[in-house]
């Protein structure tokens, strides 16, 4: 008699549709790539075409292409990769659309998109994260919405384990996200989180808007978020919710009884006032947006944040935004994969299982995830295990072809060109309101066929981390004009690839944005020094002068460089390295610590102990 067969958990919910499936097998493992084709009249093509490729696809002849294209004006051959624009040409001149496709491979599960039948779909609670201005009140808000969520005595007395909890009011819950503000947020969005439906925007009746409440509104429209206003310390002397009222709507937020479409409620979280016509407003924006989730499917969501427990190792707090986990279920969580040992709730309480909009802790993770890390069960370990090890293989690709070189002014136009980018998105910091909202106006006015500009943040005052993250997690470049950036910020946006161009001089500024935008932005160079060396003998020769023989005391001499000659203080001679030689070899470059032979073009007034510095100057990275 044969064993009997354990059943899945899930084998008696699954939708007979089969879209809302998660399988995964060794063959998925691999890059899909399905082929470039022609469907219904329409050339449907991914990734780099050659002109070998198209002709094939196309079924026509290479050589034809080529003609085509040096009449055109084009030097190509059959092995020459095609821009979008090319290939759209070479399809209407055969009677052909064309579309291209992106094709998202089963290891990045962030961007998969999930299609369930909607008789599988059942109601689930909205996701809301608290912003704004620090000192507005998110703390005292939070603190209130949290002290009225007692369901039972003994729950509420107990301290919450994880980054979020949920309140429920009219017998629906309501989830939020209690992370430290907008940067957390961006920094989220950037590593593929999408977690939030709704931001409230707290903003302080006395104070009214200010940096950082404008910094939320823009990290808010820049994910797509519907936003509802909280207008707080109504119990204050100086409360003017007009006031407030006013100068949102020159962030676009209108007020409902003033035409507007923004939800605007004055609540005073100290005293606990205004807090239930609050989250009665975000259920009603919750019912509009209809949202829905499969808890018949395997589980997916996101990291909100993750620790080392030292009596249980690892631990992170989950954001189930898809079917149900269970205790027991394979994850992949970022790219490593774990069986879940425990999950527990806010209050510490021991689950079996979880549903969407559910924030649960879990722990049997093998190293600390990335708060933003995307998680996906699977039904079983082996399944796991090769998709967390196609994703490590994926990450090392990545990292040794260096793919996310991030979005610079010098490379808008070929992102734009390539489909892998349709907008430019932008952040202007200026010295004045007045500047900002000039430059604005001026590049609104930059018409490039084609290419489109959006301003997603644009402030006066310095640049600052959060605007480094906000253009980290919105592909945006940071225009700043009379305005610095520390060297903390600096490094910020070297290490999430985001480049801060500065600008004194507005005219260049728009110069450069639209040669950007039409692929004619001249490289800009800057003075790089290669290396210094010290003169410690001389040689007379009769067919080039003076040699000076010197020492590389640090970096390089490069043959052919500009150079410098320095007696003390004194710059006595600039030129070029017109020749360096090592013993009597002909030298190109000589390394720190050598000793070589330097002839200078046009000079040999040296003396012993003479500085020469080699330079010269390289395109701008």
């Amino acid at each position: 008699m044969g064993k009997k067969k354990n059943k899945s958990k899930y084998s008696n919910k699954r939708p007979s549709s089969g879209k809302s499936v998660n399988r995964f097998s060794a063959s998925s493992v691999q890059k899909e790539k399905e082929k470039n084709r022609v469907e219904g009249g329409t050339y449907v093509f991914h990734g780099n075409v050659k002109i070998e490729d198209l002709a094939k696809d196309l079924h026509l002849s290479a050589n034809d292409i080529l003609k085509e294209l040096f009449l055109a004006g084009k030097i190509v051959n059959i092995n020459t990769i095609l821009d979008d624009e090319t290939i759209a040409e070479i399809c209407i001149n055969h009677n052909y659309d064309f579309k291209r496709e992106e094709i998202v491979a089963s290891t990045d599960f962030e961007k998969q998109v999930i299609e369930d039948d909607p008789k599988d779909l059942v109601e689930r609670a909205p996701i809301v994260t608290i912003m704004g201005h620090v000192d507005h009140g998110k703390t005292t808000l939070i603190d209130s919405i949290r002290n009225s969520h007692i369901v039972s005595r003994e729950a509420g007395a107990i301290t919450q384990e994880i980054g979020a909890y949920q309140k429920v009011i009219n017998g629906k819950k309501i989830t939020f996200l209690d992370t430290p503000g907008h940067e957390a947020f961006s920094a989220m969005r950037q590593r593929g989180a999408q977690m939030t439906d709704i931001v409230v925007l707290i903003v302080a009746a006395d104070d009214g808007v200010m940096p950082q409440t404008v910094e939320a509104i823009d990290h808010a429209k820049a994910a797509g978020v519907p936003i509802i206003v909280a207008i707080n310390k109504m119990d204050k002397p100086g409360a003017n919710p007009e006031k407030v009222k006013t100068e949102l709507m020159r962030y676009e937020l209108t007020p409902e009884e003033w035409g507007g479409d923004t939800i605007m409620v004055p609540i005073s979280a100290k005293f606990k006032k205004g807090i239930n016509e609050l989250l009665e407003n975000i259920l009603v924006v919750a019912e509009l947006k209809e949202l829905k989730g499969n808890p018949n499917r395997l589980a997916q969501g996101s990291v909100i944040e993750a620790t080392i427990d030292k009596q249980v190792g690892p631990k992170a707090s989950l954001l189930i935004q898809t079917g149900t986990l269970h205790l027991g279920d394979y994850l992949v969580v970022g790219n490593s994969y774990c069986k879940v040992r425990r999950i527990t709730n806010e209050y510490n309480k021991q689950l079996k299982s979880a549903g969407p909009s559910t924030p649960v802790s879990i722990i049997g993770l093998a190293s600390v995830p990335a708060a933003g890390d995307q998680f996906k069960a699977f039904e079983t370990e082996k399944e796991a295990k090769m998709m967390a090890k196609a994703r490590q293989l994926k990450d090392v690709e990545k990292t040794c072809i260096n793919e996310n070189k991030g979005v610079t002014i010098e490379n808008i136009y070929s992102k734009i060109s390539s489909g892998e980018m349709e907008v430019i998105n932008l952040i202007i910091k200026a010295d004045t309101e007045g500047s900002v909202q000039a430059l604005k106006d001026s590049i609104a006015k930059i018409d490039v066929e084609n290419v489109k500009t959006q301003v997603i943040h644009a402030y006066s005052g310095d640049v600052t981390e959060g605007d480094v993250i906000l253009a980290s997690a919105s592909n945006a470049i940071i225009l700043a004009f009379n305005v610095n950036a520390n060297a903390q910020v600096k490094d910020k946006a070297n290490e999430l690839n985001v480049e801060i161009r500065s600008y004194n001089i507005i005219y260049k500024l728009l110069e450069e944005m639209e040669q950007a935008m039409r692929g004619k932005l001249k490289p800009v160079y800057e003075d790089v020094v290669y290396g210094h060396a010290e003169v410690i003998a001389l040689f007379k020769s009769s067919k080039v002068g003076v040699i000076a023989g010197s020492r590389v005391t640090d970096g390089v001499i490069k043959c052919g460089s500009k150079v410098k000659v320095s007696r003390g203080d004194e710059i006595i001679y600039e030129g070029q390295i017109a020749s360096i030689k090592r013993e009597k070899d002909e030298a190109r470059i000589v390394k720190e610590g050598f000793e070589c032979g330097v002839v200078l073009d046009g000079f040999s007034k040296f003396k012993l102990g003479d500085t020469l510095e080699s330079w010269g100057q390289e395109e701008k990275k």
